[in-house]
């Protein structure tokens, strides 16, 4: 498992002080491919993705990383999964808040991967 990037640390903490559901890091969600997300809520089928580097032209905004980026977006959405994507200016209480009110209410399935 990889060390967590300094915003996989601050949701994380985040998440944690707002009692956020159990959530799994690195997983792995695709059968065949070694795609991970950063975090998962098996229970709602839920990928969330910490998008880092936006700001530096980091991986995530090459024009070859966003095209891998899109291509695992688009597999784990036809598998069934929703993708939430997260840049450092949504890692705040207000927007992680919702996204639990979500994941506890309209996202909660009873089926798990």
């Amino acid at each position: 498992m990889k060390s967590p990037s300094r915003l996989e640390m601050r949701f994380a903490r985040i998440w944690r002080l707002l009692d956020g559901p159990e959530l799994e890091r690195e997983f792995r969600f695709h059968p065949i491919r070694k795609w991970k997300s950063d975090f998962a809520h098996l229970p709602s089928r839920t990928l969330i993705e910490i998008e880092g580097g936006i700001w530096i032209r980091g991986r995530h905004t090459s024009p070859r990383g966003f095209a891998a980026d899109a291509e695992k977006y688009l597999e784990a959405t036809l598998d069934g999964w929703r993708v939430v994507r997260l840049v450092d200016g949504q890692l705040v209480a207000a927007t992680l808040s919702r996204m639990i009110s979500a994941i506890r209410s309209q996202w909660k399935t009873t089926s798990t991967p």
